[in-house]
């Protein structure tokens, strides 16, 4: 069976009701495209997204594309059981978002409804080596932040929590500023949770200026700055409403070379000093120690996946020695 996705440094939203829009995601290099059948759907097109939906997810994925998603509409609108029911007839659809997560109950009803859907499949070899499908939350309200220890044990489908920055400012009438310091306290309350659950995919509120305020035409400097600290604050992806906002979020939300190099060689060192019964060593004058090396671990794992030559690295650093 294939496994899941966890690296998703960009989630990109495309209206589900676009014809052109869905096409043109076809052409771009994304960890993460979602078909968007909630915000940017109106009502009376919903049925029609739907149809649109499910015959672009029947194609197959774009090899510059690691995973499609749909966000569907929320459990308390009503939509969210004829969504499911369409989209999950596609033995391609990986990934489900679900906004408005206010409870542990929105996110029960969506497992339920896939657990009952795939068990009533035909038991043929497309359906039996689908992909496992992974949820991810949105948290739009106060409700949601105050039940996330509970949203988070709700479901083993769930791989990730998303701030939905425009619904939460909405209901606690508070308005957004450039320095998001308003966001503050739910930014960290939601990967805090999400690490305390052990679900991979944190990902931050979406940048709402895409169009370039720079000569040359590159993104605006507030999505850097906004990826920046989204990074610091222990984010791992964005969310992005434009493909010109991929770029920068997947390279900030990616290892920088310069931590990947310090991190193979990290790894390369710590192995030799393993070798010779020694827990704790220095590199560069700093100490090294066991949660360091699992950082840096890491960092080599993540590098991997984004495409850096690891390979490369360790065989210019195999030198490295513990100091």
């Amino acid at each position: 069976m294939a496994s899941r996705n966890t690296l998703r440094r960009a989630l990109l939203y495309i209206p589900g009701s676009s014809q052109r829009f869905i096409d043109k995601s076809r052409t771009l290099a994304a960890d993460c495209i979602a078909y968007d059948l909630e915000d940017s759907v109106t009502p009376h097109k919903k049925a029609e997204a739907r149809s649109l939906v499910r015959r672009a997810l029947d194609q197959p994925s774009p090899s510059s594309i690691r995973e499609r998603a749909v966000r569907i509409n929320s459990v308390d609108s009503g939509l969210a059981l004829a969504d499911l029911t369409e989209v999950l007839k596609s033995p391609n659809l990986s990934t489900i978002v679900i906004p408005k997560v206010n409870s542990a109950s929105d996110l029960t009803f969506v497992t339920d409804v896939i657990t009952h859907t795939l068990s009533q499949l035909p038991q043929t070899a497309e359906n039996a080596s689908r992909t496992p499908i992974s949820l991810l939350a949105l948290v739009e309200s106060a409700k949601s932040l105050t039940n996330l220890t509970q949203i988070c044990a709700a479901s083993p489908l769930l791989q990730g929590l998303v701030f939905a920055a425009e619904d939460f400012a909405l209901d606690l009438s508070i308005t957004r500023t450039p320095s998001l310091s308003e966001f503050l306290f739910a930014r960290s309350a939601i990967v805090t949770a999400a690490r305390a659950a052990d679900l991979p995919s944190t990902i931050d509120l979406v940048c709402t200026t895409y169009k370039s305020d720079k000569a040359d035409g590159s993104p605006p400097a507030v999505l850097e700055d906004e990826c920046l600290g989204g990074k610091f604050l222990g984010f791992n992806g964005k969310q992005c409403i434009h493909p010109s906002q991929l770029e920068t979020a997947q390279r900030i939300y990616g290892p920088d070379p310069k931590e990947v190099q310090w991190a193979v060689r990290v790894t390369i060192a710590d192995d030799k000093a393993a070798k010779a019964g020694r827990g704790a060593w220095t590199l560069d004058g700093k100490m090294i120690d066991i949660p360091v090396a699992e950082k840096a671990r890491a960092i080599v794992v993540k590098a991997e996946a984004c495409g850096f030559n690891v390979q490369e690295l360790r065989e210019k650093w195999g030198h490295q020695e513990p100091e």
